[in-house]
């Protein structure tokens, strides 16, 4: 069994519960112990009614050697950032793998990264560490995904994708087969990726048309 020590308490860090509970409800021995939840502010634990203790600041928080961390951060740079702080203190991290995830046996994932429930990661893909690949993601065959990458629910990513690291793909975002995104992207909500998309950039819909048909 892991203690761990979550980092935040918004909305990510919600899910990333529900899904240690789940774990620990269907299996025959407890996989996660929640030792307790750090923030920089206690508005979202007391929002959340978490049934863990609040440890305090994230700032101001010395690191506990005997257990191991859980990013429960949503917003990329600053999960970056304060991965880079507690890694810089020895910090030991975990990552979580829900069992409704569907995972090809060839496939190879990182440190610290989540596997939300209902994923598929198809033959030979390669998921680096520290990403969030949410519900419903589909990753195809031979993909490559690099680090700290934030996957919102239902993205999918067709074979011989590749995204670099520190990227944002909105809820609903497609790439089709092998299209290479870089590094610090963000790829707004529906989009499909038909062509490479270079380093730092921001892909959306400058405008939005609504048809209805009325008989």
């Amino acid at each position: 069994m892991k203690n761990i020590i979550i980092i935040g308490c918004g909305s990510h860090a919600s899910e990333l519960v529900d899904y240690i509970e789940y774990i620990n409800n269907h299996s025959t021995t407890k996989q996660f112990n929640i030792k307790g939840m750090i923030d920089n502010t206690n508005t979202h634990y007391l929002h959340y009614n978490y049934n863990y203790t609040f440890l305090g600041n994230i700032d101001d928080h010395l690191v506990d050697f005997d257990v191991y961390y859980l990013l429960g951060i949503g917003n990329v740079s600053i999960r970056n950032k304060v991965l880079e702080e507690f890694k810089s203190k020895n910090a030991k991290f975990t990552g979580i793998i829900h069992p409704t995830a569907l995972i090809s046996k060839s496939a190879e994932i990182g440190e610290g990264t989540i596997i939300s429930h209902n994923v598929s990661v198809g033959p030979k893909a390669k998921i680096g560490s520290f990403n969030v690949i949410n519900s419903r993601c589909t990753i195809g065959h031979d993909t490559r995904i690099g680090d700290s990458n934030f996957l919102s629910p239902q993205v999918v990513l067709g074979g011989y994708a590749k995204i670099g690291n520190s990227n944002f793909l909105g809820t609903n975002s497609c790439l089709l087969p092998e299209i290479e995104i870089e590094n610090n992207n963000k790829i707004m909500a529906g989009m499909t990726i038909t062509s490479k998309v270079n380093n730092d950039e921001t892909v959306f819909f400058r405008y939005k048309e609504k048809l209805i048909i009325r008989q």
